[in-house]
């Protein structure tokens, strides 16, 4: 019998009550309230603690300068994480509306808690037109369907030196299903490296009403653009694995920068390959791409991270 005969149906109903409701608490945290013009409110996840998690944080701020656009899509997104932010706080939105050309319109967001600036975004849309197209290769790795879900093996992992770089949430359900190329706890996955491969889909449907298609690909970038922040910074410590755990490291995202080459199909599977570059000091560098199960490009990433001894800290 195949692995995937073995797990079953890959739905919504196979994929655990945990996963569908924190997908459909997702969702509903993209439809942020308008207060006036420009100006957006964004509640939060309560699971990941006292901080903001940086993804929902790109995600409602991209959702928000959606929103003052029209016909258009976002392909540019550059930004900066300037404060912590509080989960037991609203986040407020203010969109500056910068430019509407007949291609290309421009957007400025800050995110505000208690008066003060927690984030800001740049972000540029682009009206679809035909042109060249090519696409670099993707990484040959095993498909989804061959792979175990996350959160599952983690669950099964005994070896306590793996369980000391496991991720706190590792075995959590997170809005996103996602599925590892090096196995969680595995030994290939305990190795010093340079690259993080997963395979990643959203499990919930962004589409339920006719004539939305604009509305709802504006939803999927957003979407993605939560899923770029996804164990981005880590990815910077994993050369170092044999040297020292993840709770020997004080860990955040400083700038972020994610480019949209093509429409995202965000309930598909799409394979998240997350590599370093360098690390220097208390930052490093982390690049990725999104590749669809197709092996088409649609989405690049950088991000720089605070990666902290806490020693030295």
């Amino acid at each position: 019998m195949s692995l995937t005969q073995q797990l079953g149906s890959l739905g919504v109903q196979n994929m655990g009550q945990d996963r569908a409701q924190r997908a459909a608490q997702l969702l509903k945290l993209l439809e942020l309230k308008q207060i006036e013009e420009n100006l957006y409110q964004g509640q939060n996840e309560p699971e990941n603690g006292k901080r903001l998690f940086g993804g929902q944080v790109l995600a409602q701020a991209a959702m928000a300068a959606f929103r003052t656009v029209t016909g258009v899509q976002a392909h540019s997104l550059h930004a900066y994480f300037l404060r912590a932010g509080r989960s037991d706080l609203p986040v407020l939105y203010e969109v500056e509306r910068v430019r509407d050309g007949r291609s290309f319109t421009t957007r400025r967001v800050v995110a505000i808690q208690n008066g003060r600036a927690i984030f800001n975004l740049d972000a540029s849309f682009h009206l679809e037109e035909i042109g060249l197209d090519h696409s670099c290769a993707m990484p040959n790795v095993p498909k989804p369907d061959e792979l175990l879900p996350d959160t599952d093996v983690a669950r099964a992992v005994t070896n306590a030196e793996a369980r000391r770089h496991l991720s706190p949430i590792a075995k959590t359900h997170r809005p996103f299903e996602t599925r590892s190329v090096f196995p969680l706890g595995s030994d290939d996955w305990l190795q010093n490296r340079f690259w993080n491969p997963t395979w990643l889909r959203f499990p919930l449907a962004v589409q339920d009403e006719p004539n939305a298609a604009h509305r709802a690909q504006g939803i999927a970038r957003s979407l993605l653009c939560y899923a770029s922040d996804m164990g981005m910074v880590s990815t910077v410590y994993l050369p170092h694995q044999s040297q020292v755990t993840r709770a020997d490291l004080q860990m955040a995202s400083l700038d972020h920068a994610i480019w949209i080459h093509r429409p995202v199909q965000i309930n598909e599977w799409l394979l998240f390959h997350k590599r370093t570059s360098t690390a220097q000091g208390a930052r490093g560098m982390g690049h990725a791409e999104f590749f669809s199960e197709s092996g088409e490009l649609v989405a690049s990433v950088t991000q720089e991270g605070l990666v902290r001894t806490r020693e030295i800290s």
